[in-house]
């Protein structure tokens, strides 16, 4: 990131209620919205228009706007228990098959039904459900970002995506975020969290993971599949809790210690007060931000699910409900 210092050749522009466009100067003009009730002794200016309503079963479009630019920061706000219900899509330089489709819960991190709180670079998440993304998005010709309401009920939705207007190099890569969940995982007890083929780098993964068996269920490794590696990955880690940057069942004193940083967490454990159930709830990050996966021609990510059983033998988590979602730049749009 430049220093803040250092003037830049950009023009900054924001999307929300208060200006659908982002156009300049048109902010706040509105007469009708959500807030016209709230504002009908104050008038225009004086936030009619804070939110939207989206009906069940609707598509809303957030932005639509030109480029070339990146966006480099979106907040949003809505009813917290339906955040897996909605999906948010991506479009870049209008293409039909979206760069980014993901449960919203599951791109904030949030993919359970109680609030997980974030303090890291990428993503963060704080009281009580306003979700902020800073992934910088680049596109050339346009972006388009939407939001599906798959739930039975309508949802009021709050917003601002503030972009950048600007030249970008010729090595620009796209944001990818894909979504993929085992339920129950069945045999052979391994995720396959992303296959993408194209040059790029890896840049994230949040898993949502609930074991279906007792006892600790980190022991399975994190493999990377590196442009044409296809039994053995060239990178291959040493147990879930490891790759996610804790160590030992993140187990201190009988309990599960959670932690939020920059680049690693895990934020969620439900219940916080059990130890080593079956169906306890978990939501981990990493972003490889200052490490990032660099591939040419393809790649694939899996996930093993291991636990233990007698006789100090792996016990494969048949019955593991697991969700990932991989955030990837990638040169040419997947």
């Amino acid at each position: 990131m430049a220093e803040i210092w250092q003037l830049r050749e950009a023009v900054t522009r924001s999307v929300s209620p208060e200006n659908f466009t982002g156009a300049k100067g048109a902010g706040g003009m509105a007469t009708e919205g959500t807030g016209a009730g709230a504002a009908r002794e104050l008038g225009r200016g004086w936030k009619v228009s804070p939110s939207i309503d989206l009906a069940a079963g609707a598509t809303a479009t957030l932005a639509d706007v030109a480029g070339p630019g990146v966006v480099r920061h979106i907040w949003l706000t809505t009813d917290r228990s339906r955040l897996r219900q909605l999906v948010l899509r991506m479009f870049w330089d209008s293409r039909d098959t979206p760069a980014v489709e993901v449960p919203l819960g599951d791109f904030f991190c949030n993919a359970w039904e109680e609030l997980a709180l974030l303090d890291s670079e990428m993503i963060v998440v704080l009281p009580a459900g306003g979700l902020n993304s800073y992934w910088p998005m680049p596109f050339r010709e346009r972006a388009v970002i939407t939001l599906e309401n798959t739930s039975g009920g309508g949802v009021p939705v709050y917003y601002q995506v503030t972009y950048t207007g600007e030249e970008l190099p010729e090595n620009t890569a796209y944001l990818h975020a894909a979504w993929h969940r085992s339920h129950p995982l069945g045999t052979p007890a391994v995720h396959t969290i992303l296959r993408t083929r194209g040059r790029g780098h890896y840049a994230g993964t949040y898993l949502a993971i609930s074991p279906g068996a007792s006892g600790w269920w980190g022991e399975g490794e994190v493999k990377f599949f590196l442009d044409g590696d296809e039994e053995f990955p060239t990178i291959c880690g040493t147990g879930t809790e490891d790759y996610f940057g804790g160590a030992w069942n993140f187990d201190m004193g009988g309990h599960y210690v959670g932690y939020s940083t920059r680049f690693l967490g895990l934020p969620q454990i439900l219940p916080p007060d059990k130890i080593y159930q079956a169906r306890q709830r978990f939501g981990l990050y990493r972003w490889h931000v200052p490490d990032p996966i660099t591939f040419d021609s393809d790649l694939r990510v899996s996930l093993q699910a291991l636990g233990w059983q007698s006789g100090g033998r792996y016990l494969p988590l048949e019955r593991a409900d697991i969700a990932t979602t991989a955030f990837w730049y990638q040169q040419a749009q997947a």
